[in-house]
């Protein structure tokens, strides 16, 4: 039976409520994420990330951007409690980018070939969660069991957004004032492991990707002071 016969059956103060609730059913929205803590859910992010010991990562890179595609590997060494080097060597062994990362702090040795991401997208690539001193939260939710989001606004304009986990990096975008978009999608493999498995950067306005794939993951005695000298 149809549901015009089956309204035609019954008497019309009936029909009609029956009609009200299902339109009422199919227009229903969907309820909005539960509101949180920003400073609890940064804190639990922060917690999960923490670099507990100094590391010798070693990875496989591509960079590609109109008109140039280019691979090699890498290598990142960390410390705590936010120290960072990363250097990225093309097939013949010659070193096309370096970085240092103090805090906060990005320092590039002029003249390198390839363009390496903002502090806050670098550290979210290594699996660290480190948002940055020029933002500021604005809000949190909590989407479903176990992932949680971040939006910040920047105090030069713009916002960053994080998507996250159970407290680990999941998404990252990044929009400035002008309109210049950047995102970072990162993959983790197993619950236990220390950094991700994979992490890929764009910068959509300058149509650029930077590709990062782990190899191997290696416990390390701390690093002497010049490793953290950009050029050095």
């Amino acid at each position: 039976m149809n549901r015009s016969r089956f309204t035609r059956l019954l008497p019309a103060g009936w029909a009609l409520a029956l009609l009200a609730v299902a339109a009422g059913c199919a227009s229903a929205p969907a309820p909005a994420p539960a509101s949180v803590d920003a400073g609890a859910v940064q804190r639990e992010s922060e917690a999960a990330s923490r670099l507990d010991r100094p590391y010798r990562l070693v990875f496989r890179w591509e960079v590609q951007e109109p008109g140039m595609r280019v691979q090699g590997r890498g290598v990142a060494r960390v410390e705590p409690p936010y120290r960072a080097r990363l250097d990225l060597f093309n097939a013949n062994g010659d070193r096309l980018a370096a970085a240092t990362l103090m805090d906060d702090r990005l320092e590039v040795p002029p003249g390198m070939a390839v363009t390496v991401p903002p502090a806050p997208m670098l550290w979210g690539a290594l699996g660290v969660f480190r948002p940055g001193p020029d933002v500021y939260a604005a809000s949190a939710t909590r989407p479903g069991t176990g992932r949680s989001t971040l939006r910040y606004l920047s105090t030069e304009g713009g916002e960053l957004n994080v998507s996250l986990i159970g407290g680990r990096i999941e998404r990252m975008e990044r929009t400035t004032e002008q309109g210049v978009r950047e995102e970072l999608r990162v993959r983790f493999g197993d619950a236990d492991e220390r950094f991700p498995r994979e992490s890929v950067y764009r910068d959509l306005a300058a149509v650029r990707e930077l590709r990062i794939t782990m190899e191997s993951v290696e416990h390390v005695e701390s690093y002497p002071p010049e490793v953290w000298i950009p050029g050095g």
